[in-house]
């Protein structure tokens, strides 16, 4: 195989880490990091909110592949420099989704989150539980990820709904697609999930809007992307009462700067962009794999349409 792969990410500890696990997995592929002898042959480049400039530094780039599900971070400026781009789907991120979601939804169902904020006060409160069919969770995003955990949920005894861009069947999911789809979905959901890609159509998609359709004392969980919330109007949704509270894993600056007003919101838990990881044996595996296909001319896997972003 003679395609190189440049290993490009923004925290170099981590570019190391891959390039030296690809050194290791397989031993016939020509891995760099940026600046090393060679790296200016590379045709493929790995990125994780790579450099802008990175096409001109290294034109040989014939394929853009990112080392996750989402393709966002590698910017507009890659994304529309005309190349293939690919993604990682990875079966372990779906079942990583399916528990941090499944998560979020027991600490409403079981008032985890209230038993919580009684603790920090020394109050001794028992709460009703609700069972698993009371509860309705609707889903913005059926793809790789959103139809996975929306069907196994579904199967688990939750009462889903699911809205996507087209029509989409799955099995024991109410699916809706469209503007009057969306909101047939929010005016039932107790729990609304946000696992959309981020493009121009859906940024912002979380906001006063959306949030008043919601049933009062609703709940979000958005594990999709910062840029998909307006910050300020769910802090308003929530103290004023209309909304319960949020899980929120993704942000539109990362790390959350110490000053944001979500750290103290009364009701709004944050994770450290956890939600789930592709394993990155895989990673590698994926990228050589599309390695391989690049060099023979084949059919790439995961390719992307970047003006959707999936």
């Amino acid at each position: 195989m003679s395609a190189a792969i440049l290993f490009a990410t923004n925290t170099p500890k981590y570019s190391s880490f891959l390039v030296n696990l690809c050194r290791e997995l397989y031993p016939d592929v020509k891995a760099f990091l940026p600046g090393e002898p060679g790296a200016e042959n590379a045709q493929i480049a790995a990125c994780w909110a790579p450099d802008q400039d990175l096409l001109i530094e290294y034109p040989n780039i014939k394929l853009i592949h990112s080392v996750a599900a989402g393709v966002d971070h590698l910017g507009e400026t890659l994304l529309t420099a005309g190349l293939p781009v690919c993604r990682v789907v990875d079966d372990g991120q779906k079942i990583g989704m399916f528990e941090y979601i499944l998560y979020g939804i027991l600490n409403v169902q079981r008032n985890f989150d209230k038993a919580i904020q009684e603790q920090s006060i020394k109050n001794w409160q028992r709460y009703p539980i609700r069972k698993k069919k009371d509860i309705r969770i609707g889903f913005l995003g059926l793809g790789e990820l959103g139809g996975y955990v929306s069907s196994q949920l579904a199967a688990f005894g939750y009462s889903v709904y699911g809205w996507s861009r087209t029509k989409k069947f799955l099995q024991d999911v109410h699916c809706y697609f469209g503007e009057d789809g969306l909101d047939s979905l929010l005016e039932q959901s107790d729990i609304v999930v946000n696992i959309l890609p981020l493009n121009a159509s859906t940024q912002g998609i979380l906001n006063a809007q959306v949030f008043n359709k919601m049933p009062e004392g609703s709940y979000l969980i958005n594990c999709g992307r910062g840029d998909h919330l307006v910050e300020a109007d769910l802090i308003q949704a929530i103290e004023s009462g209309h909304l319960r509270g949020a899980l929120l894993d993704v942000f539109s600056v990362e790390p959350l700067p110490e000053n944001n007003p979500l750290w103290t919101t009364q009701g709004v838990s944050i994770t450290p962009h956890v939600a789930s990881d592709a394993s990155k044996p895989e990673i590698i595996h994926q990228l050589v794999d599309n390695a391989k296909k690049l060099a023979a001319e084949e059919r790439l896997n995961n390719q992307i349409n970047p003006t959707l972003g999936y």
